[in-house]
């Protein structure tokens, strides 16, 4: 059924994905917009670091403007972009996706909301990943979820369960532990509680994501970071969905049972090496997506009229970040107490 596949957007995510999908013996174009580390997969091709299996794979590695003259014709395209760049990459890749093709956004955020009007309601899949990896230099990723510890969640945006669905659920297998659902809303959700409570809060801190939880009041921002998530999705209609391959029953119990219950299950999955995103992008004086996590959460909880100053402070901060105003520092948790 994909015979045809791009991976678009070929930071850590996408290399990763790209790099099992290719050794799986599928036929996989990566393009990405990093010259350099284009013309390194294209030389020496990827070289991926995992905690059981190291390996070097050779890829077809593209850059963008190679797609205008190549003009090929995808049957699935996994975007794995920053979520700020989801809308012009969905543009510039909408003429080479086949008029019944898929694009599946491997991403944070709610981006579907964004994607699926450009591309076509029928055109998308959405997904839920946890996938933790970072590229080191060009052509260099080093992954801290084996294929097995690595969890995919896609779903149609209808909730039905489609055939194209299952064979995308089996296309995921040899990347990652992968079940689909009927319920991607609320699976996104789900994983936009366990974002907002770990993403821009340990970014500000500068830190490994085991070394954040190490620190005094972390625990109690996060939860209240969660609380404020959690608290916004349930006032737009969301349907909690378990995510992480924790099940229904691990869902019973109150909000804050739920919000606790993620929180532990993911900084288990990231291990004590983790650098998350934002602590990367902080790092390299990149973009970062708080405003597509925290900041999305304050935007909702302002058309539903739930207050969320713990986001609006971790979103505050980390802008400050960007902008060359602030440093990454534990001392930011106080930043945020003062912020309240």
């Amino acid at each position: 059924m994909f015979h045809e596949i791009a991976v678009l957007g070929c930071g850590a995510i996408g290399s990763s994905v790209g790099a099992d999908l290719t050794d799986a013996g599928h036929k996989v174009t990566l393009i990405d917009q990093w010259p350099d580390h284009v013309d390194v997969m294209k030389r020496q091709g990827l070289y991926i670091k995992m905690p059981d299996l190291d390996f070097k794979i050779t890829v077809n590695a593209r850059h963008l403007h190679e797609i205008y003259s190549i003009q090929p014709q995808f049957d699935l395209v996994l975007l794995a972009a920053k979520s700020y760049d989801s809308e012009w990459l969905t543009h510039f890749i909408k003429p080479y996706l086949k008029p019944n093709g898929i694009l599946v956004g491997l991403q944070n955020s709610m981006n579907d909301e964004v994607i699926a009007p450009i591309i076509g309601y029928q055109n998308e899949i959405g997904c839920v990943i946890e996938l933790s990896a970072e590229l080191i230099e060009p052509g260099y990723v080093v992954r801290n979820t084996t294929r097995t510890t690595t969890w995919f969640s896609p779903g149609e945006l209808h909730g039905l369960m489609t055939p194209r669905l299952k064979a995308l659920e089996n296309l995921f297998q040899c990347c990652a532990t992968t079940k689909m659902t009927s319920n991607i809303w609320g699976a996104k959700w789900s994983k936009l509680i366990s974002n907002t409570m770990t993403q821009g809060s340990i970014g500000m801190l500068g830190v490994r994501s085991f070394e954040a939880g190490q620190l005094p009041g972390f625990y109690e921002l996060a939860f209240e970071l969660g609380k404020e998530t959690y608290d916004v999705g349930r006032a737009l209609g969301m349907e909690i969905e378990p995510i992480f391959g924790l099940t229904q029953d691990d869902f019973l119990g109150t909000s804050s049972d739920v919000i606790n219950k993620l929180l532990h299950t993911l900084l288990k999955h990231l291990g004590k090496n983790s650098r998350n995103a934002v602590v990367q992008d902080h790092a390299k004086g990149r973009k970062t997506e708080v405003a597509y996590l925290n900041g999305l959460v304050v935007q909702k909880g302002a058309l539903v009229s739930i207050p969320t100053p713990f986001n609006k402070a971790v979103t505050m901060i980390n802008e400050l970040i960007e902008q060359g105003q602030l440093k990454t520092s534990p001392s930011n948790l106080l930043r945020v107490r003062d912020y309240l």
